[in-house]
């Protein structure tokens, strides 16, 4: 990040929701060219944008107006999980500034806020404050530095003596005293910093924090319930028009034949029927009814009939793709190695046991609140698209490709988001907007129905798995094979650096399809093969829900951990943290997993209470999301198994290492919905393909928890002062094996399919 002083162009209000205010000039091929971030109506703030030539931007990330209001810009997706608040409490932290003074706004596809040092503009991975807290920091802390010298020069005193507080700089000893507002109205703030004065900077550390660690009030609360924040859904525009998007009945590869729109055209308002020619290859098979009204779009696109070839897909099957996985697994040759330690078949041939299991997983949909939806617009040569997205950088060069124009000439309005989960990671929302507003030479607002929105969710792939296990006359485990088949999601993105070079250096694999399964226990041998299913690839386009590939690998390594403690005659806790003994590549993350099991353990009374007949608890440990950005969780899980099979969860207990913790409110608040996200997935959602198509349209046939269905959770943030990690989504990992480890301690019922339903255990228990 380099930090600078520079002249502001827009003034900064109470709480903007986007920056439709800016402006920057677009590539040497349109040199001079002004894309303009017009005031849009229905756009928070937008009507309020006044020149303010006097604001103080210590960086690109924050500003300090003449008022002594400080904005800061959020280059993450906020979805409801306060990560716009979060990065002005770090940034407040090291400025010195008053809660009362902060704002936050969301960042645009504007080159400038493609950090070197942040990177790409993407929310996933629970990366967001873990990868953003030392640069969000460190721009605060030069922020203060300038402001502190501009005081001393004003006051004629040492800046060494001034001390900041509450946005205010004062010299005890002479009692004066300087707002920022004061400071900043001065003009006389000159200080500079390069990248690597930059790296200089000596933060605070985390006994002299006063910001970061308190519960402060979160920034969005205030316009989210007076209603005056904008999702993409409220945009609106002047003389825009509707689209309703008609899908076909093939989730992918379908394409459209003919198109009768005779009965359309009887409806008021109607204007055109937009097949799509999606060039990108995020959508086949689609058409759009437009018309003046989002009720008579509605009528129109029911109206159509529509024609398709139902493509190559058509007769695939959920069975289909399992069928495809396991032969996949059983070749020899298939897929890439993500570990390959030690010699895993010589241990296996001196082994005094060896286990095999399958463990599978289902298709489970995003269902965000919010249905996807786009608004494009076409003003001169630039393309403006209002919507709430994941991965600003990618989606921008998705509506580009849509328009059938350069990227450069794409403008990215970037909405608060009504959920995302991994969902709007993904921009098709955006194909039929750009298309159908550049049939119709108008705004053009698409909204998928719900039906949209879940049969052509790009959905957690269905996975299957196979882990085969040695152990040694002690019952130590010596060696483990596991086989990860699914689609590859990250692959389809088409972005190489996001890739995984394979251990056996053949390839690039997906290594969002395998983290966690490169786990924290010592093996002397262990391999890890990442096997594509090209099939599934195909049929069930895939994206990254939340959890991603520990979602279910860490399902298989945590149920055959306990399979393995319980062969070897041990207790899975204590079977765990004997392997958790930080040795080799090991050390330092399994000594904080460990002491993570150990607080859950102690926390939810494991092993010190004599449960009732029917009753049992699990454990399960995990590192999420990737090993180089671990979060440390542990849960204990407590079920109460009925003789019908049906599993009752009575408690959840998740302990949690975080490092350091931003707001301790906000990290307990993602940490439970978390973990009932994670049973969520465990006992009740489940999306089948039939003859192509996802067969569940809405909530009456795809289930997630309901209120009803809620236990108790406990939770426990350890903070120690380390590098924060990421909590919004690795407690999701931990809750499956936990349950279904909880229930084999219940009735001895050993489950290995996901979800978890009542006839499997039924069907598996002890006499």
């Amino acid at each position: 990040m380099n930090t600078h002083v520079k002249i502001a162009q827009d003034k900064v209000t109470s709480e903007p929701a986007d920056l439709s205010r800016r402006s920057f000039l677009v590539g040497s091929a349109a040199a001079g060219l002004a894309l303009g971030y017009s005031a849009v109506p229905g756009l928070l703030g937008a009507d309020r944008a006044l020149a303010a030539a006097s604001n103080f931007d210590p960086s690109v990330w924050y500003s300090i107006a003449p008022d002594g209001i400080v904005t800061v810009t959020c280059g993450k997706a906020d979805m409801g999980q306060h990560i716009a608040s979060t990065m002005a409490q770090i940034v407040a932290e090291e400025l010195g500034s008053s809660w009362k003074d902060m704002r936050v706004q969301l960042a645009s596809n504007d080159p400038k806020f493609n950090d070197p040092v942040l990177g790409a503009q993407i929310t996933g991975g629970s990366w967001s404050t873990m990868m953003n807290f030392d640069a969000m920091s460190r721009a605060g802390a030069a922020g203060q530095i300038a402001l502190t010298e501009a005081a001393a020069a004003s006051m004629g005193v040492p800046a060494s003596e001034l001390v900041v507080r509450e946005s205010t700089i004062t010299h005890p000893k002479s009692k004066k005293t300087m707002s920022f507002a004061d400071i900043v109205k001065s003009g006389k703030i000159t200080k500079t910093f390069t990248p690597d004065e930059l790296k200089a900077i000596k933060l605070k550390t985390a006994d002299q924090y006063t910001m970061i660690g308190v519960s402060v009030p979160q920034l969005d609360i205030p316009s989210k319930t007076n209603g005056t924040a904008k999702y993409g859904i409220d945009v609106m525009l002047p003389g825009m028009l509707y689209g309703r998007v008609v899908t076909p009945p093939v989730r992918f590869g379908a394409t459209v034949k003919a198109v009768d729109d005779s009965a359309a055209k009887k409806v008021p308002g109607f204007v055109k029927a937009v097949t799509l020619d999606d060039k990108t290859g995020s959508t086949t098979g689609w058409v759009v009814a437009v018309a003046n009204t989002y009720t008579n779009a509605v009528k129109a696109a029911d109206a159509l009939k529509i024609t398709y070839d139902g493509g190559p897909n058509a007769k695939l099957s959920s069975q289909s793709l399992l069928d495809e996985a396991k032969r996949l697994q059983a070749l020899d040759d298939s897929g890439l190695f993500f570990v390959k330690d030690g010699d895993t078949a010589a241990a296996f041939g001196t082994a005094a046991k060896v286990m095999e299991a399958e463990y599978t997983t289902s298709i489970n949909i995003h269902a965000p609140l919010e249905p996807m939806n786009a608004t494009a617009q076409l003003q001169g040569d630039i393309w403006h698209i209002y919507s709430g997205n994941q991965f600003a950088t990618r989606s921008g060069a998705i509506a580009a490709g849509a328009a059938g124009v350069d990227p450069k000439f794409v403008v990215m309005h970037q909405m608060w988001l009504g959920g995302g989960f991994g969902r709007r990671l993904d921009a098709d929302m955006m194909v039929p907007a750009v298309q159908a507003a550049k049939a119709v030479g108008k705004p053009v607002k698409v909204i998928y129905s719900r039906e949209n929105d879940m049969t052509m969710d790009y959905s957690r792939p269905l996975t299957f798995q196979k882990v085969k296990a040695g152990l040694d006359a002690d019952g130590n485990l010596i060696a483990l094979n596991h086989d990860v088949v699914s689609a590859w999601p990250t692959q389809r993105w088409g972005i190489p650096d996001f890739l995984t070079p394979s251990v056996d250096k053949k390839g690039g694999l997906d290594g969002f399809t395998v983290n966690g399964a490169d786990f924290f226990y010592s093996v002397p041998n262990h391999n890890v093969r990442a096997i594509k299913n090209e099939m599934a690839h195909n049929a069930t386009p895939s994206g990254q829900l939340r959890s991603v590939a520990p979602g279910w690998t860490f399902w298989a390594v945590e149920s055959m951990i306990d399979e393995l403690a319980n062969a070897a005659g041990k207790d899975p806790a204590q079977y765990r943290i004997a392997l958790l003994d930080g040795k080799g590549k090991n050390d330092g993350g399994a000594q904080r997993l460990r002491n993570t099991l150990l607080a859950a353990m102690g926390m939810a009374g494991y092993g010190t209470k004599q449960l009732p007949k029917g009753e049992g608890m699990g454990v399960a440990c995990v590192s999420s999301q990737e090993r180089a950005t671990a979060s440390w969780t542990a849960c204990v899980a407590h079920v109460a198994v009925a003789p019908s099979g049906e599993v009752k969860v009575k408690k959840l207990t998740v302990a949690t290492d975080v490092g350091t913790q931003v707001h301790p409110d906000n990290i307990r608040a993602q940490v439970e919905g978390a973990a009932l996200w994670g049973l969520s997935l465990a006992l009740y959602e489940k999306a089948t393909l039939k003859d192509g198509g996802i067969e569940q349209t809405n909530y009456d046939t795809y289930t997630p928890l309901r209120m009803s269905q809620m236990p108790e959770v406990a939770v426990n943030v350890i903070a120690n002062g380390e590098k924060a990690t990421g909590v919004g989504e690795p407690a999701v990992t931990v809750i499956a094996p936990a349950i279904g480890n909880a229930i084999f301690n219940a009735c001895g019922a050993r489950i290995r399919s996901l979800p978890i339903t009542a006839e499997a255990v039924k069907a598996n228990m002890k006499a």
